[in-house]
């Protein structure tokens, strides 16, 4: 049994503490847990599978209760192919209390989710047990890791390569030239020069090859071989073979005392070229991180004893009156307390427009200011700003893996011990058929088979394009916060939007008053103002606005109380009102049949009818507009192109829904629908349409409703707690992103295809070639120096591969 801490936020008191332990109550594999509100701490004892973690963590979330897991990045030094990547996923995950374990090939990253007070030494002393480097992951110094592996890859390809060419002219130029060949052997002698081979082509091999022993030795003795191993393998029994014709010829076969360490060379170069091109391609694929971090200030002039000074950002905090005038980029989040510039945001939004920013607006850190100097109050500082937010959002998305890559993993873990039997196999089969010369072309084709069939490329297929296409999205102002959003997108099958704020601009407009009894006006317009003015729902900031422009004068009401997606209710002046749509006012009894007939006209034009009732009767009627965004009808078309049908989910009535739907073009309504049976009209349309829902809102009504969806699209102009309920985040308010966001799904997972295609493919064709399948019909055997590039050719096919995702067009 495991004894585990696990934090639980929002564990307060007793009741918590029995509504958890009855949660947990009769759960296999958890025996016990003792719960403490005071530190908002349980300790659980469990058996410690894993199975066990994920139910103690399922079971609390639906009891209300999720645990704050602890995320843990690393930087892994050593990995190289798949198998690597799937040895440190094994060694991490049977750590008690790891919950999940991402390990990304191409960022060179592993990101664990742990439940408990995990320690992280012991999760970097799992990784090096498997045979690798691990060391926490450094804040955002990517480029300077990219470029110190660029630039060790570089040093150990060029000195392979200034060793290798010697040998490669002398003994191909003596192969294919005779006259150097006959003066190659009259003036050095042929065991001068094998005796020059063997010292150039041991330094290659102990010197810029020592890394496959270094990584390849010990998993193979642990019995977990991985890419280096068969390098190693290959390399090592060319080499080796060599010597031994070299010194000892006299213990070979007749005839069969050839040296190969042109071989052993080559392919250490060249497969150490295909690292250093990979190391080249890699920093391009994560360029989208980079970017965003060249985008951060790293001073700010701020005011302080009066004066202003320059101060590192850093030493920024909340409260703090920073200067920034035009052409300066604004350092840290904040809310403008003096001046009107206009503020380039296209780094989050896309929008390549400026943006005009006054007094009360918020500026974001990493945005240019352009015109006017201004004055801001911080309000956000490190982690906390939204950049640095949509960095880490980048990065995880990017860490986490794709369902398509079980597929993979599943492949991987066996794919190297096949591969070694494969070769060993070919090897036996060569001995005892090769003819007379059996142990040559043994030898030959067996490295072969070990050098060809590197799963690198496997390793790529799928981190690579995840990597490209999360990154080609941020630049975009599509976040997806989870990288497996990508591949639910593409599956997409139905899209429903949220009316207010979604398919409209949000800023609603008042376009009639209509009092009842002896009600005027300007009366009614009082009474609403006064009691909207407590509210934040557009339609009331409507009703406050149309006020204010009026000049229409309101006190202020009392006892305010919110329905939400119903109305409102107040008292003004001692008396009692209730504003809101037909449910509030029959619940409260009110008669609205004189001017039910007037509101289904103004619904019929698109306009939201809103009834006020005084005392218990009715007063009047109001009618507020919000226009539809410009780009809301093409976005419509262009899902309906794609096959997608499109669903409304409004709590406004069904007549004002009706007109917009019709003017748009929207395939179903779903009207009067309140704020907690959203996330449920979400899962009926599931089960109806039988296929996967995205749902895209930006309110915090929405927030159910995108936790519900298969797929999540916030709005990122809306409220935090609808961003942090969706999978993928639009941080402009462009509709237009929509399709975007849909189309880069499918081009990434399209990309995805094409290069698991090519890695599975490429090994499928070439190992049987390289094991000499062809050679008693054709002839035609593999040299390992060919399997060397071509080796390396699929791993950088999948990289380049990847890279054209960047000039993919968006919708």
């Amino acid at each position: 049994m495991t004894r585990l801490i696990v934090d639980i936020p929002d564990m307060h008191c007793a009741g918590c503490v029995r509504r958890i332990e009855s949660a947990l109550d009769g759960v296999e594999g958890i025996t016990d847990i003792k719960a403490n509100p005071a530190s908002r701490q349980a300790h659980v004892d469990l058996d410690g599978s894993t199975e066990a973690f994920q139910r103690l963590d399922d079971m609390l979330k639906k009891a209300g209760y999720p645990i704050q897991p602890r995320r843990f990045r690393f930087d892994i030094g050593g990995m190289h192919c798949a198998s690597c990547v799937d040895r440190i996923e094994q060694a991490l995950g049977r750590i008690e209390g790891v919950l999940s374990v991402s390990v990304n090939l191409a960022s060179n990253q592993a990101l664990v989710t742990a439940l408990g007070q995990i320690d992280e030494a012991r999760l970097i002393e799992a990784v090096e047990r498997a045979g690798y480097d691990a060391r926490p992951a450094s804040d955002h110094d990517d480029e300077d890791e990219a470029d110190r592996e660029r630039r060790g890859a570089l040093k150990r390809m060029l000195l392979a390569a200034a060793l290798t060419l010697p040998i490669f002219i002398l003994d191909m130029g003596s192969h294919f030239i005779p006259v150097f060949h006959h003066w190659l052997h009259a003036n050095i002698g042929e065991r001068n020069l094998y005796y020059l081979f063997f010292v150039l082509a041991s330094i290659v091999q102990f010197g810029p090859g020592l890394q496959f022993y270094r990584h390849g030795l010990p998993t193979l003795l642990r019995g977990a071989p991985d890419m280096n191993s068969l390098v190693m393998l290959g390399t090592s029994a060319a080499w080796a073979y060599s010597v031994v014709a070299t010194f000892l010829p006299g213990i070979l076969p007749e005839g069969t005392a050839h040296v190969y360490f042109e071989a052993s060379a080559v392919i250490i170069t060249l497969i150490l070229v295909g690292r250093y091109l990979e190391a080249l391609a890699r920093g391009r694929t994560n360029a989208a991180i980079r970017r965003l971090l060249d985008l951060k200030a790293h001073t700010a002039r701020v005011e302080r004893d009066g004066q202003e000074e320059e101060v590192p950002v850093e030493s920024l905090k909340r409260g703090d009156v920073v200067v920034v005038r035009p052409g300066e980029k604004i350092p840290v989040d904040g809310e403008i307390i003096d001046g009107t510039s206009e503020i380039d945001e296209s780094m989050l939004t896309g929008e390549p427009l400026p943006v005009r920013r006054g007094v009360g607006d918020a500026v974001v850190g990493g945005t240019v200011n352009q015109a006017g100097s201004i004055r801001f109050k911080v309000t956000r500082t490190g982690g906390d700003t939204v950049l640095s937010q949509i960095i880490s959002l980048v990065e995880q998305a990017q860490a986490d893996k794709l369902p398509i890559q079980a597929l993979v993993d599943r492949v991987t873990r066996y794919f190297v011990p096949a591969v070694m039997a494969v070769a060993f196999v070919t090897l036996i089969v060569w001995l005892l058929f090769g003819g007379e010369a059996a142990l040559s072309m043994a030898l030959v084709n067996a490295v072969a088979v070990l050098i060809i069939a590197c799963p690198c490329a496997m390793g790529l297929a799928t981190p690579t394009s995840i990597m490209v296409g999360t990154g080609k999205g941020a630049e975009a102002g599509i976040l997806f916060r989870r990288g497996d959003a990508l591949q639910r997108l593409r599956d997409v099958g139905v899209v429903a939007f949220d009316k207010t704020g979604t398919l409209t601009e949000g800023q609603p407009e008042l376009k009639d008053i209509v009092p009842a009894g002896d009600f005027d006006e300007q009366g009614l317009l009082t009474l609403a103002a006064a009691v909207e003015h407590r509210s934040e729902h557009p339609i009331a900031r409507a009703i406050v606005d149309a006020a204010s422009q009026r000049e229409v004068e309101y006190g202020e009401a009392e006892n305010f109380e919110t329905f939400t997606g119903r109305g409102v209710q107040a008292s003004v002046q001692g008396r009692a009102v209730a504003i809101g749509g037909k449910s509030l006012m029959r619940d409260r009894s009110v008669d609205v049949a004189a001017l039910e007939e007037r509101a289904g006209e103004l619904a019929d034009r698109g306009w939201t009818p809103v009834y006020i009732a005084v005392e218990g009767q009715l007063a009047g009627l109001l009618a507020v507009s919000d226009a539809l965004k410009s780009e809301a009808a093409d976005t419509v078309t262009w899902l309906h192109r794609q096959g997608i049908e499109v669903v409304m989910i409004t709590g406004d009535n069904e007549r004002a829904a009706n007109a917009v739907a019709a003017e748009l073009g929207i395939d179903q309504i779903l009207a009067e629908v309140s704020p907690e049976d959203k996330d449920r009209a979400v899962q009926d349309l599931r089960e109806r349409a039988g296929q996967p829902v995205a749902f895209v809102g930006d309110g915090i009504n929405d927030a159910p409703a995108l936790a519900r969806a298969d797929v999540g699209i916030a709005i990122g102009t809306g409220t935090d707690v609808a961003i942090e309920s969706a999978e993928v985040v639009l941080m402009a308010g462009d509709l237009a992103n929509v399709p975007r966001a849909i189309a880069l799904s499918r081009a990434t997972l399209k990309n995805i295809r094409q290069n698991l295609f090519w890695a599975f493919a490429y090994n499928t064709a070439l190992i049987p070639v390289a094991a000499g399948i062809l050679y008693p019909a054709a002839g035609i055997l593999l040299s390992p120096m060919l399997a060397a590039v071509a080796m390396s050719a699929s791993s950088l096919f999948v990289l380049g591969n990847a890279l054209r995702l960047k000039r993919v067009a968006l919708a």
